[in-house]
């Protein structure tokens, strides 16, 4: 069977979609399509059910889906295996969100390097949700992430408990607008935190998801909002912003989380080196 037909089945149940399956992908339309229809044709089943809302499963696509995951599963573990790099003795298959590379989860490339010179490393850097999917699913051995949501068959460890705090622009002379500030999704517990502390807050003129974004624009125009503690330093620094000191801050953990299938022994070790970054982190980040 093409497990690419089988990849290609779960990125549409996932995003319920061939349209948004494909630009996930990176294929087109008819690719996504075609591969579904020799998956039909092989199982002599109907799978999905299209219409202008997506894509449904039909009941024996409902049945496939947990053949589809297992040999996905299989099939990634097997390739890891069989392409062992010479002089290795494990591999193991690391993924983390785009702001936790640098510096963290390089010094903890490095620390492998030093301590585990047998293990061999498959990085990854993407969103989290598909990186708690690919735990969840065995593709990945562990990611590190902030806030994860908690998942069946995923273990999680705090690694570093870091804050999220309200900066701005503005003088320390001049007190910010409610006008001008920038809402920044972190998550759900932080929007169930950010509610209880103001419950009567007004919805703000700009909501944006991505913590980047959201500095560079009140970095360019001014304004204010709540930032990672590490993210805003160099910029509090340098005098273009600063803390509001009347606002609380709301926590905004770091998480190493691995599938609860994943080899115990390798996982302690690979778990004792993000310690040990992770202690490193905290220390300068105080």
């Amino acid at each position: 069977m093409d497990i690419a037909a089988a990849r290609t089945f779960l990125e549409i149940v996932k995003t319920g979609s061939f349209v948004r399956a494909a630009a996930n992908l990176n294929i087109t339309q008819t690719a996504v399509s075609a591969r579904i229809r020799v998956l039909e044709e092989q199982l002599d089943r109907q799978l999905f059910i299209r219409n202008k809302a997506g894509a449904k499963l039909t009941s024996a696509g409902d049945q496939f889906l947990r053949y589809a995951t297992s040999l996905v599963q299989v099939w990634e573990r097997a390739c890891h295996e069989v392409a062992m790099p010479a002089g290795r003795d494990n591999v193991v298959t690391v993924g983390g969100e785009h702001s936790l590379w640098d510096p963290l989860l390089r010094d903890w490339l490095i620390w492998m390097q030093s301590e585990c010179p047998e293990v061999a490393i498959r990085a990854h850097i993407d969103v989290p949700d598909r990186l708690i999917d690919q735990v969840q699913e065995g593709i990945l051995d562990l990611a590190v992430l902030y806030a994860p949501p908690r998942r069946s068959g995923v273990a999680a460890e705090l690694l570093v408990d870091e804050a999220l705090v309200a900066v701005t622009t503005e003088p320390a002379d001049r007190t910010p607008v409610a006008a001008d500030f920038v809402f920044v999704d972190w998550g759900s517990d932080f929007r169930a935190s950010h509610h209880a502390a103001f419950p009567d807050a007004p919805s703000p003129p700009l909501s944006v998801n991505h913590g980047p974004l959201a500095m560079d624009y009140i970095l360019a125009v001014g304004g204010s909002g709540y930032f990672r503690m590490e993210a805003a330093r160099p910029h509090l620094d340098q005098g273009r912003l600063r803390v509001i000191s009347n606002m609380p801050r709301f926590s905004y953990s770091i998480h190493a989380v691995y599938s609860a299938r994943a080899d115990e022994r390798l996982m302690e070790r690979v778990r004792g080196g993000l310690r040990a970054v992770a202690r490193l982190y905290h220390q300068s980040a105080e």
